[in-house]
């Protein structure tokens, strides 16, 4: 319990410090502003920049990439959960496919607009004008992924012909997974102009995210920890095996499909705003198991702010490393992620080569 509360400051101190950060660093690296906008009357016309680049861009985008980290993490803690697998992560449902598949129609639909937004997606300079000359197409992409993400996950259940067996229910995620991915390349075979931006997508960026975003993903994050709190006992519950489960006298199917719409909701939102991120989901549950042992309950909640830290420490990392230019934030944690599982793979081999040799 001590372990678990002292965890969860810590990582509540580090937000606040990547939040700290946000203010200073951007397109052009560290830059710090602070000084602009507690002494207005020294350069009103610098002081009025500096409040539009921290209000508008800088704080907005910080927010919204810790708020997406925290969906991607309570995704992953839900996922894992739920099929009893910790290599789970939250798109096994087909929810990625799906967002890809309809952000690839969307861009088809909309032509030349959605072409230079998502071919300005790297270039921090441009963010601001082309977010505002291009706020619904923006708008358009967006319920676009969202719509096929979910539209992949009730397909998934269709296929599975519902929740009741996990076993079947992931093949059906991993089917629908494939299939709409290749309709995703066979769409932008046909459309090569939508290439571009296409690719923006799938390596993730936070260059976007707004305040309305940043409400709406708050908004869910609340929703689907609160329900995912309430759903804690029956994970609790499959951890010791479904015939336990049972005998405890939960209906497993509807907190089943309770469950997959949690998880749904907050991937779909996640990805409906900041494109396809790696790792996030995955890796943050592992790093809380590997800290603290508590049950899901808790879980949930510390794997949400794990997730919330990693893309929002990704994000600054993205905007510094090699300013002005910016890196994919999906990039990012796709080989930090990657390198912590095979640090993890190691040292588990590690420890099973020398247990069998005593």
């Amino acid at each position: 319990m001590r372990h678990a509360s002292l965890l969860a400051w810590s990582l509540g101190l580090l937000s606040l410090g990547l939040v700290a950060l946000g203010f200073c660093i951007g397109s052009a690296g560290f830059e710090n502003l602070l000084g602009p906008l507690l002494n207005p009357e020294q350069d009103p016309a610098q002081a009025a920049m500096a409040r539009q680049i921290v209000w508008e861009i800088r704080l907005p985008r910080t927010l919204g990439a810790w708020m997406a980290g925290a969906l991607l993490g309570l995704a992953g803690a839900v996922a894992q959960g739920l099929f009893r697998n910790p290599l789970a992560d939250p798109y096994l449902l087909g929810s990625a496919s799906g967002a890809s598949l309809g952000v690839a129609l969307a861009l088809v639909a909309l032509g030349g607009a959605a072409g230079m937004l998502g071919g300005n997606m790297m270039n921090g300079a441009a963010t601001v004008s082309m977010f505002s000359s291009s706020l619904w197409v923006r708008l358009g992409l967006t319920g676009a992924a969202f719509c096929g993400a979910v539209l992949a996950v009730l397909l998934t259940l269709v296929l599975a012909r519902g929740v009741q067996h996990t076993l079947r229910l992931l093949l059906a995620g991993v089917i629908v997974g494939v299939v709409l991915g290749a309709m995703t390349s066979l769409v932008l075979l046909f459309s090569p102009d939508s290439l571009q931006a296409m690719q923006a997508f799938m390596l993730g960026s936070t260059g976007f995210v707004g305040w309305t975003a940043c409400g709406l993903m708050a908004v869910v994050w609340a929703l689907c920890l609160v329900a995912a709190w309430v759903l804690a006992r029956v994970l609790d519950g499959l951890s010791l095996g479904e015939a336990t489960a049972q005998s405890l006298g939960l209906p497993l199917a509807p907190l089943r499909a309770a469950l997959v719409a949690v998880l749904a909701l907050a991937t779909g939102t996640a990805v409906a705003q900041t494109g396809l991120i790696a790792f996030v989901g995955l890796a943050a549950p592992h790093l809380v198991r590997a800290a603290v042992k508590v049950p899901h309950g808790r879980l949930m909640g510390l794997a949400s702010l794990m997730g919330a830290v990693l893309l929002a420490a990704a994000d600054l990392l993205a905007r510094g490393l090699i300013a002005p230019q910016e890196l994919p934030v999906g990039v990012l944690t796709a080989v930090l992620g990657g390198g912590y599982l095979l640090w993890l793979m190691h040292r588990r081999t590690r420890g099973m080569t020398a247990g069998a040799m005593l």
